[in-house]
């Protein structure tokens, strides 16, 4: 439409040009004057004889709506020229994440540098926007805006501009595996070795043999040894519910993405990262969930801090894609009240296995893992505080200042081993394997107790 397109500053040159010279030559008679302003006229005439009807049309498109921290994403710039007269120059430019580390492929420019096209009728031009994604979340590329310019630089379109594409960057998983048997296995079915007796897989002893007992269980050494029917008794095994409570109220650290800094965990060999809180939280917590829910366990999420999101406990495939979403709107807030131990306590299972992610940079997570503790469930802590954390030098004060706060933080780990809580730094593989055997021994102690 008419409207889309406006005169440039070089068609207002060229009519005050015109108009000074015409001027001119009626002041001072001078017809060389008019002579040399039927050129300017006319090339200003036959720019704007074919004047283009139609902006030009702009998309970014992409083939994938998410990715994992490090992998590569890939998105596409169009612009096209719908129109039957030919664009003189066509510039377009997008936005995007800074956690994107996008280029134009060819050129290797930043998509927030121009892209610049000379479009004839009917005719499109692309760019090829690819890189990593350097950190977890929800990131978006766009809104795109483009302009063109026509009848020889003299008219050019509105800008058009696009909508924004959203992207779900999952974090990555880092290697975990727990080898050691669950506190307190209560499903019907599953991997984990229970001590209730029942069809399974590992041996508890042997004995009498009863009515409903399957001819498959029979001792034979045992029978033919004391002339009378014995099976081989074993143990069931169950699955578990574990729960992952992530600590929200406190931030420190600064998060450099995948692949760049620091070492990703305090394990020899790990992946080189720079990492805060969160990132060791949300990696952490996506690898104890992908391990447990491979296993056929239940897994659910509660959120201790403002938001006090929750997310229901299931198993699957299914689930481990909920946790993942869940994952992506983790972030730190400073809250004045949280949800009190109590009302935690009774929203968790009996017999679930409780994993606190928490930095125990605030008074009330240490208060929160106690409480647990004191309410009977079996109760885990990883240290998610970036190893090598120092502050900046602010004062002559500042390194004394960190001492004391180290002191008082091993002090409150300390207190919580007291209470039977232990307390592990987030290392991969193999992280809670010596934790969950303390906590597993323990338990079975207190259901002795009990009976």
């Amino acid at each position: 439409m008419a409207q889309d397109w406006h005169p440039t500053r070089a068609l207002g040159r060229a009519l005050l040009l015109i108009g000074l010279l015409l001027v001119a030559a009626a002041l001072f008679g001078r017809v060389d004057l008019v002579v040399l302003a039927v050129p300017f006229a006319l090339s200003v005439a036959w720019g704007l004889s074919r004047r283009p009807t139609s902006v030009p049309g702009l998309r970014l498109a992409t083939s994938e709506e998410y990715a994992t921290e490090g992998s590569s994403l890939t998105t596409t710039l169009t612009m096209a020229n719908r129109d039957v007269v030919a664009y003189d120059i066509a510039i377009a430019r997008t936005q995007h994440s800074a956690w994107l580390e996008l280029t134009a492929e060819g050129s290797g420019a930043k998509p927030d540098r121009p892209v610049v096209a000379a479009l004839n009728s009917n005719e499109a031009a692309a760019v090829v926007l690819a890189g990593p994604a350097r950190r977890w979340g929800r990131h978006s590329i766009g809104p795109a805006a483009a302009v063109a310019v026509a009848c020889g630089g003299l008219l050019a379109c509105r800008a058009v501009v696009t909508g924004s594409l959203g992207f779900k960057v999952f974090p990555v998983t880092e290697a975990f595996a727990a080898d050691d048997a669950m506190p307190r296995a209560a499903g019907l079915v599953g991997q984990h070795r229970s001590r209730r007796p029942g069809e399974g897989g590992e041996l508890a002893g042997v004995r009498v043999f009863g009515p409903g007992d399957r001819l498959r269980r029979i001792d034979w050494r045992t029978t033919l040894r004391t002339r009378q029917l014995h099976v081989a008794r074993t143990l069931s095994d169950r699955d578990a519910e574990v729960v992952l409570v992530l600590d929200l109220l406190a931030e420190a650290g600064v998060s450099g993405g995948a692949g760049a800094g620091e070492p990703l965990g305090r394990a020899a060999g790990s992946a080189v990262r720079k990492s805060s809180v969160m990132d060791i939280t949300v990696r952490a917590s996506a690898a104890i969930a992908e391990h447990y829910l491979t296993l056929g366990d239940r897994v659910s999420m509660i959120e201790y801090g403002a938001g006090a999101r929750r997310l229901r406990p299931a198993s699957g495939r299914r689930q481990y894609m909920m946790v993942l979403e869940w994952l992506l709107d983790v972030s730190p807030r400073q809250v004045v009240r949280v949800p009190g131990e109590s009302r935690m306590s009774t929203a968790i299972s009996p017999n679930a296995l409780v994993v606190v992610m928490t930095p125990l940079l605030d008074a009330r997570s240490a208060d929160m893992v106690a409480g647990l503790a004191r309410a009977g469930r079996s109760v885990v802590t990883v240290d998610t505080l970036p190893p090598g954390l120092h502050p900046a030098t602010t004062g002559p004060w500042t390194q004394s200042a960190y001492g004391i706060w180290q002191l008082e933080r091993a002090n409150t780990i300390g207190q919580l081993r007291e209470h039977g809580v232990p307390v592990v730094a987030w290392a991969g593989t193999g992280s809670l394997d010596l934790v969950l055997r303390d906590v597993a021994r323990m338990a079975g102690r207190a259901q002795g107790a009990r009976r």
